[in-house]
């Protein structure tokens, strides 16, 4: 089975071909980062717009490199939220237009469910069942993970998400957008003189919060004379309390579940410094740890292709509704 996954959830447009056989036969991203630098962030509008331009040559382009056409596809998955809803629309309508015209079927897939899974793309991919962490612009989630569609929140962010308070932080620093590789390409050159406070790792529980840590990195930074040293400073002391946190959460949900495999997916799990800090911790608990290949960490339609695959081969089927839907809850999605 040759499915086509469609990604338009934010500011990347991804298409990708996978194989239900084969795997991953081909895929390509477009960024709209230097559309939306100028702002500081993501203009959900220009967005949208961007999407409707790119995606259809996006997806001719995906087709002729693999070698295929549109007859050679058997089912297409497209990223039905959580994410702007303008952005969602666009994959959610070409997607059905596409199967409608095909006969075929097309699958509205979870963002978050593409993350959990781009460790399956790897050559060695985790085995059920699975401690994830995912951590990206618009979720921090401790995930216990039984089988696809089998999933137990065990802790969440209460405000503020990984991905978002570096963003954030990064723009109190002046760094600009994309705040989060920006910040820590800085901090690489930073001098630990600072110790900031691991949130609510003083107190039992699974759940994170970072908006106070983001305070806590403004108020450090207006006492100092704010020179580029001092802000790469600031930079490294807030990327380790993010690193220390994130790995205190996993280690305590590890010994809970006594699961002995970590998924970290999503863009923050890009991240070199975090990478390492949660390695280290994996390797004191004695569990294997998986990491996506960088270029499915961040958002792309080789992920949702290859969810989208796994409910089609388990018998899932959608109707003609064009479904998007902005806040769409990890447990509310369909077990198989």
């Amino acid at each position: 089975m040759f499915v086509l996954g469609i990604e338009t959830s934010c500011d990347d447009t991804g298409a990708a071909i996978y194989h239900s056989q084969q795997g991953l036969i081909h895929h390509v991203l477009f960024s709209q980062v230097d559309i939306h630098g100028d702002y500081g962030g993501v203009v959900p509008e220009l967005a949208s717009r961007d999407h409707v331009r790119k995606l259809v040559p996006l997806i001719k382009q995906c087709l002729k490199e693999s070698g295929l056409n549109l007859n050679s596809i058997d089912g297409i998955a497209y990223t039905a939220g959580p994410g702007l809803m303008g952005a969602l629309l666009v994959g959610a309508a070409t997607a059905q237009s596409l199967a409608w015209t095909l006969g075929i079927p097309a699958l509205a897939v979870h963002h978050m469910e593409g993350h959990l899974l781009a460790p399956m793309l790897d050559h060695n991919p985790p085995e059920f069942p699975f401690l994830a962490l995912l951590i990206s612009g618009g979720h921090t989630l401790l995930v216990r993970v039984d089988g696809l569609g089998h999933y137990r929140i065990l802790g969440e962010s209460q405000d503020d998400a990984a991905g978002e308070a570096f963003d954030k932080t990064a723009k109190l620093l002046g760094l600009g957008y994309p705040g989060g590789p920006k910040l820590a390409l800085l901090a690489e050159r930073g001098e630990p003189i600072y110790s900031f406070p691991r949130p609510m790792t003083d107190r039992p529980g699974l759940d994170f919060s970072f908006s106070g840590l983001k305070t806590y990195c403004l108020n450090t930074f207006n006492a100092t004379a704010k020179t580029e040293q001092d802000k790469a400073n600031v930079a490294l002391a807030f990327q380790a309390a993010v690193a220390a946190t994130l790995a205190i959460k996993c280690r305590r949900a590890l010994q809970q579940t006594r699961i002995k495999r970590l998924v970290v997916a999503g863009g923050v799990s890009a991240n070199q410094y975090i990478r390492a800090v949660l390695s280290q911790m994996a390797d004191a608990e004695e569990t294997t740890i998986h990491f996506p290949k960088l270029e499915f960490c961040t958002d792309n339609g080789a992920m949702i292709a290859y969810a989208g695959c796994q409910r089609l081969l388990a018998g899932q089927h959608q109707n003609l509704e064009i479904l998007a839907r902005p806040r769409w809850p990890l447990t509310e999605l369909q077990t198989v």
